[in-house]
């Protein structure tokens, strides 16, 4: 997954950067922002990449900053833990070849996941 992280971000374009860094919570495992925000009344969640895969991609690209994950709630569903979420991941400071400073980039992803792991039997 590190890879297509890093491809991901690499090829992105910049976006607007995430803050409130004091709220973010270290994972090794996006999955456990997506049922935060799934169990969360505001239908959010946020965190950093921690781990091999974070220091990898970071190492990569020479990044300044962690790379933050925000998790929201596009949509509940009507099976229980459920949902539509949108996962955001940021970064600063990317030295990205063809760019003579460092880059902010930006990707967002959306996707139906359930607390159990699966996509919903239903998107109603």
């Amino acid at each position: 997954m590190n890879r297509l992280l890093a491809c991901v971000l690499c090829l992105s374009a910049p976006a607007a950067w995430a803050q409130s860094s004091s709220s973010r919570v270290p994972v090794e495992d996006i999955r456990v922002l997506m049922v935060a925000a799934i169990d969360s009344p505001s239908g959010q969640a946020q965190g950093f990449l921690s781990g091999k895969q974070a220091d990898a991609i970071t190492q990569q690209f020479k990044a300044s900053t962690p790379i933050l994950i925000d998790v929201s709630t596009e949509r509940r569903y009507q099976q229980p833990g459920c949902s539509r979420l949108k996962v955001t991941f940021s970064q600063e400071g990317l030295h990205l070849p063809g760019f003579s400073t460092p880059q902010r980039r930006t990707v967002d992803v959306g996707l139906n996941y359930c607390r159990d792991g699966k996509p919903p039997k239903s998107l109603a």
